[in-house]
C-alpha cells in the first residue's frame, strides 16, 4: 500500500476544497490548516507529512488547478485562489447515489458536484471515497452537459 499517495489524494482534496469554499477569493493556504500541527524534526525543518502537503499543493499549481503569487516559507501558498480547470473541476456534476427523486432539483444539483461529495466523503471520514473522487477530479476529460456552473 503506497500511505503517501492516499495523503497525496487527501492533501490536494483538501487544499482544492478550501480555495473551492473561498472562490473567488484569494486566500493563504496554510498546510496547518489541512493536515494539522506537525512538529518540525529536530533540525528544524518541516516533518516529511508537512512537506508532502505543500508538495501536494505546489503539484496542483504546476498542472494548472490552482494560482498563487508565492509561498510563505514552508507554511503556505499565499494568495492562492483556483484557476478556471480546478473550478470546473470542482463545480462539475458526478452521479451521486445518495439523492433521489423526492430531493428538490437545487438540492439534487448541488449535491451532484464534485465539490459536495468530496466534502461528504471528508465529513464521513470515508478514506477510499476521498481517494476515489480524487482521481475523478484529476480526469483530463470533462463533460460539458454535465458541468453545473
Amino acid at each position: 500500500m503506497d500511505l503517501q499517495i492516499d495523503e497525496f489524494y487527501k492533501d490536494a482534496a483538501a487544499g482544492m476544497l478550501a480555495l473551492y469554499q473561498a472562490f473567488p477569493r484569494k486566500i493563504g493556504l496554510y498546510v496547518e490548516d489541512l493536515i494539522g500541527r506537525e512538529e518540525p524534526d529536530e533540525f528544524g525543518l518541516p516533518s516529511k507529512r508537512h512537506q508532502s502537503c505543500l508538495g501536494a499543493l505546489l503539484w496542483l499549481a504546476e498542472e494548472g488547478y490552482i494560482r498563487f503569487d508565492s509561498t510563505i516559507a514552508y507554511d503556505a501558498l499565499d494568495q492562492a485562489v483556483l484557476s478556471e480547470k480546478g473550478f470546473l473541476r470542482l463545480s462539475r456534476s458526478i452521479p451521486n447515489p445518495q439523492t433521489d427523486d423526492q430531493t428538490p432539483p437545487s438540492i439534487r444539483r448541488v449535491q451532484a458536484t464534485l465539490a459536495w461529495q468530496l466534502r461528504d466523503a471528508f465529513a464521513q471520514h470515508d478514506s477510499e471515497r476521498v481517494a476515489n473522487l480524487t482521481r475523478l477530479l484529476f480526469e483530463s476529460t470533462l463533460n460539458p452537459a454535465r458541468d453545473t456552473v
